[in-house]
């Protein structure tokens, strides 16, 4: 799963979008990860982007505005929420720094004490391994185990 280079475009979209719906959706996680706010993003887009490029598109034709721009504007649009899908992707993928690492084996051993064994990733754990064991700590652990963060 860490191998990031025989992965093919939709292959980052797909671990992207996998990424975005494992992270934990808890506020207290935004001050140190962008994955929240960024996720935020990307839903909204989703939701969001098509109907309003569809929109802009019809009006800058209905205005007689030149269909080059019109239609490259509205392609922009609707783009936003694949990079930051692709972005996703490309994070879940990296590893984690130093002090990531040590709090990743922090809240392990913490799961562990707890009775829950974990799986040790293979290879280096990824931010991908980091949002799979979040996302299991918000659900058996109590919250003080975002103390150490």
């Amino acid at each position: 799963m860490n191998n990031t280079g025989n992965v093919n475009w939709f292959g980052v979209l797909k671990r992207g979008q996998h990424y975005m719906n494992t992270w934990p959706d808890d506020k207290r996680l935004s001050p140190v990860f962008p994955e929240h706010r960024v996720g935020k993003a990307i839903r909204f887009g989703i939701r969001f982007m098509p109907p309003v490029s569809v929109f802009t598109l019809c009006w800058q034709i209905a205005l007689h505005a030149q269909t080059g721009p019109a239609v490259a504007s509205a392609l922009f649009a609707c783009s936003l929420p694949i990079q930051g899908l692709w972005w996703m992707g490309k994070r879940a993928m990296k590893p984690l720094p130093p002090t990531l690492l040590q709090w990743y084996h922090s809240v392990r051993t913490k799961l562990e004490q707890a009775g829950q064994p974990t799986a040790i990733p293979e290879g280096e754990p990824t931010y991908q391994s980091l949002a799979d064991l979040l996302k299991r700590a918000f659900r058996q652990l109590d919250k003080t185990f975002l103390d150490d963060l």
